[in-house]
C-alpha cells in the first residue's frame, strides 16, 4: 500500500500543477473527490468490530479447551473409583 501524503504535500502538488497548467494554458484538472469523515469513521468501526469478534472468537476458544479439560479430568476421576 502506498504512504499516505499528508495534507500540506497534497496541498503543494495541487498548487503545483495549478501554476504550471496556468503557463502552459492548459484547462484547470477536474476536482478530485475527497473521502469523507463519516467513510473514514465506518472503516475504522469496522476494524474495531472485526478486532473485538477475534478476541471474543479467541476467548470462547480457551473457555472450551479449558471445559474439554475439565471433563477429561472427571472422567479419569470417574474410571479409577469405578475401579475400586
Amino acid at each position: 500500500m502506498a504512504k499516505k501524503k499528508s495534507v500540506l504535500a497534497q496541498r503543494a502538488a495541487e498548487l503545483e500543477e495549478a501554476v504550471t497548467r496556468m503557463f502552459t494554458g492548459e484547462p484547470p484538472a477536474a476536482a478530485k473527490p475527497k473521502r469523507k469523515k463519516k467513510a473514514r469513521k465506518a472503516a475504522a468501526a469496522k476494524g474495531a468490530v472485526k478486532r473485538k469478534a477475534k478476541s471474543v472468537a479467541k476467548k470462547a476458544k480457551r473457555a472450551v479447551k479449558k471445559v474439554k479439560a475439565a471433563v477429561k479430568k472427571v472422567v479419569r476421576k470417574a474410571k479409577r473409583k469405578a475401579k475400586r
